[in-house]
Parts: structure tokens; C-alpha cells; sequence
């Protein structure tokens, strides 16, 4: 190679060294800065507490970390009892019987008898039509019945003179066949008459509208005076009986099969209506009937329950919540819903040890009530299970047990906020320390 040739590479080979070692140095640059940004960042307050925790678990004040530290929980034991089994539903108050008094005759509405809303037997007055054009009419009747009966005993005793002279051979034997027709023909006039008579009399007892059932009246819908009709729409006022009373409900098409088996074996099926927010039990009353067939669009069978009703807490049309009891589970472990936990593992609750500590139990639940569960497997009485603050917890969980009374007192110790220069100091003091 020429001498030429010799100085024109040689300025190449630094040239490469150099930008090797740019890369190396950028590339180290990177790294760096990936490292740096991966460390979690800590505040000077964590870093002090880091220290301060340090420094006191090297001097032995605390010996165990702040993860260490009991969880405060609330709890609550197990018992053991009879359970019931209900099955709910919503349900419509429906009287047994609902009537709505009409005039069965025409007339002008002489007195009203009754006061809106007020219990009435069956045969209490309640309104009076004007009753004189059918006591004219019952005159009338009466008047041609006394009438034709005049006219059958005169035939009766012409019937017995025609005999006699028929024995002496005096008249003709037609004659006498004749008078004992126009007899009958008057004994059928006569019931006629009877008749008119009946009808007369019931006309004007039909002006007296008395109560077809007990019950409870309603509103008033015609005022005294005016003229009314047996043929009147609306008539007087609607009479509803509720002593007792009816419910209908609904239940799952599924349920029918264990419903029809206790209604059919004639088991009393006890039946408690509650109100709209499910908490006041307003009557106790029994299953007294079960519709022939399910609703195809809603999936459920309609059943009644009835009720005495004797302190009238129950209301025509009123929405209830029903409750009718299927079984009683004897002796079985109860504890709240509230300590109900559900995971990976299945359903489980977390049950407090001696040695403060908790541990995870598995758990089979049977009927829920309210806040209360039935447990068939998992637990037993006596046990204490955590029911708040659970979303802390681990297997071997240290924990506090806080009651409903240290939780009270502990509010009411607590200082309110700008109450006492003094106490606002100490906490000052207390956040400066």
C-alpha cells in the first residue's frame, strides 16, 4: 500500500473508537434512567417513619411493625334456634265480597239512612224510596183479589144448586159441567190476583234499602231527594266486607310443587301480611286457596290468603308483603348476613380464635330470614364471627373486638373540632411531636 494511501485511514480508526465509546456512554445513560424512574419514589415523611421505625425496632420499644398492628373489627356470636322457612310475595288486599247497593224500584230518595264509612250488618237500614204509589198499588192488588174471591164463592154456591136440581132431573147435565168450569176459571183468577198482591208487597218493601252483607260502606253516591232508578249505573254506595278479609299473592312457578303438597295433605299454612317496606306486620291469617293455572307472562300462580281483620289493618287494595312459612328448621346455627364473605374458595366467614386471631371457614348457608342466615355446615353456636371490617383480613389476621358500647363511648370522647383553645393546642402539639 502507498504512503498515500496509509494517511487517508488512519484518521478513520479514532474516529471509530469515538463513536464506539459515545454509545457505550449513552447506552449506560439509559439504563440509568430506567433504574432511576423504576424506584419508588418515598417522601420525606415515609423516609422519617422508615428511619423512626428503624431506630426504635433496633432500641426494642415497639418489636413489631405497623403491619403487625390488630385490625379492629366487629363481631358478633353465633346461636342455635329453630328457624322458619317463608316463602315472599307481593300481594293485593281484596275484600271476600264487594256489593254495590242498587234501588231495585223506581222513586224519588226519601232518607239516607247510613254515614259514609260506617260499619253496617247485613239487614241495617241504609236509605228509604218515597212508598206511596206502591202502597196504592198494593190496595189495588188487594182489592181485585177480594173482588174474584167474591165472584168463586158465588159460582161455588150456584155449583151446589145445580146438583139438586141435576138430581131431580130438573136442568140439563151441560149446565152443571159449565158452572164447575167457570169454578176453576175463578180459582185461577183468584191465584193471579194472590200474585199481583205478592208483587205488590215486595215492590214496596224494595223501598226500604236495607245492607246484603257486613261490611264497611263507602262514599255516598246519591244525595236525599233526588230521583233514583232500578236501572241507575252507580247506585247508592259500595259495601265491602273485610271481616274477613283476602289477600291475593304471586309466587314462582318453581314453588308450586312444594305449596300443592302441603295444601293438599290439609296442612294449615300460616300466612303474615306485612306493609310496603316489609317491616310492620300488620295481620296473621292462614293459605285458603291456590289458582288451577300459572301465568304465562309472569311465571307465577296466584294463591289467597285470608284474615281476620279484626283491628281492620288491613285496607281494600292495599299493597302488602307476604310471608307464608313452608317449614321450621330445628336447632340450627344462626348467625348474621353481614358476616357472609364469598371468594375463590366459595362462601366462607371469618371466625375469631382465642388467641385473637381470625380464621377462614368455609361455610354451607341455608334459608336467609331478614338479617339473620341459617348455616347447615361451617359452624356451630357460641362462635364469634366478624360482621364489619372483614375487607382487612387474612388467615391469621390479628384483630381488636370492638362492641357496639365501646364504639358509642369512643364517640362521645372523641373533642369536637373548635371546641377549647386548649384542646386545639394539644392537638397541635401532639401533630408537631
Amino acid at each position: 500500500m502507498s504512503s498515500e494511501n496509509q494517511t487517508q485511514l488512519m484518521p478513520t480508526r479514532p474516529k471509530r473508537k469515538k463513536l464506539i465509546v459515545i454509545g457505550i456512554l449513552a447506552l449506560v445513560a439509559v439504563i440509568a434512567a430506567v433504574y432511576y424512574y423504576k424506584q419508588p419514589t418515598e417522601t420525606p415523611d415515609h423516609q422519617s417513619q422508615q428511619s423512626e421505625g428503624k431506630r426504635d425496632h433496633g432500641e426494642g420499644k415497639h418489636g413489631r411493625s405497623e403491619a403487625d398492628a390488630p385490625i379492629a373489627v366487629a363481631i358478633e356470636t353465633t346461636t342455635q334456634a329453630d328457624f322458619p322457612v317463608y316463602l315472599n310475595g307481593l300481594g293485593t288486599v281484596t275484600p271476600l265480597r264487594t256489593v254495590t247497593v242498587k234501588p231495585r224500584v223506581d222513586g224519588q230518595l226519601m232518607k239516607v239512612a247510613f254515614t259514609e264509612g260506617q260499619m253496617v250488618k247485613e239487614g241495617d237500614l241504609l236509605a228509604e224510596i218515597d212508598p206511596r204509589p206502591y202502597q196504592a198499588l198494593l190496595m189495588q192488588a188487594e182489592g181485585q183479589l177480594q173482588r174474584d174471591e167474591a165472584l168463586l164463592k158465588n159460582a161455588q154456591i150456584d155449583l151446589v144448586r145445580y146438583k139438586t136440581l141435576l138430581e131431580q132431573d130438573s136442568i140439563a147435565a151441560q149446565q152443571m159441567v159449565t158452572q164447575e168450569a167457570l169454578i176453576n176459571q175463578d180459582k185461577g183468577i183468584i191465584e193471579i190476583d194472590k200474585g199481583l198482591v205478592a208483587n205488590a208487597k215486595l215492590q214496596l218493601l224494595y223501598t226500604r234499602i236495607t245492607s246484603p252483607i257486613t261490611g264497611r260502606l263507602g262514599l255516598r253516591l246519591v244525595d236525599q231527594g233526588n230521583i233514583v232508578h232500578a236501572n241507575d249505573a252507580n247506585g247508592l254506595v259500595v259495601i265491602t266486607q273485610i271481616q274477613p278479609i283476602s289477600v291475593i299473592f304471586t309466587l314462582p312457578e318453581d314453588r308450586v310443587r312444594s305449596v300443592m303438597k302441603k295444601y293438599r295433605s290439609g296442612e294449615v299454612l300460616p300466612v303474615e301480611a306485612f306493609d310496603r317496606r316489609g317491616q310492620n306486620l300488620l295481620a296473621q291469617g292462614q293459605l285458603w286457596a291456590v289458582d288451577n293455572q300459572i301465568d304465562t307472562s309472569t311465571g307465577t300462580v296466584k294463591l289467597k290468603g285470608q284474615f281476620a281483620n279484626e283491628d281492620n289493618a288491613l285496607f281494600s287494595n292495599q299493597f302488602v308483603n307476604i310471608k307464608m312459612q313452608m317449614d321450621t328448621l330445628h336447632a340450627v346455627t344462626i348467625m348474621p348476613t353481614a358476616a357472609i364473605q364469598r371468594g375463590i374458595m366459595g362462601t366462607f366467614a371469618y371466625v375469631v380464635q382465642e388467641d385473637q386471631t381470625v380464621t377462614v371457614r368455609p361455610i354451607t348457608l341455608g334459608p336467609v330470614e331478614g338479617e339473620k342466615v341459617a348455616v347447615e355446615t361451617g359452624l356451630k353456636p357460641g362462635e364469634q364471627v366478624v360482621i364489619d371490617g372483614a375487607d382487612k383480613l387474612r388467615e391469621g389476621s390479628k384483630v381488636k373486638l370492638i362492641t357496639k358500647e365501646s364504639k358509642a363511648n369512643k364517640d362521645l370522647s372523641t373533642p369536637v373540632a373548635g371546641k377549647g383553645s386548649h384542646q386545639g393546642k394539644g392537638r397541635k402539639k401532639e401533630h408537631s411531636e
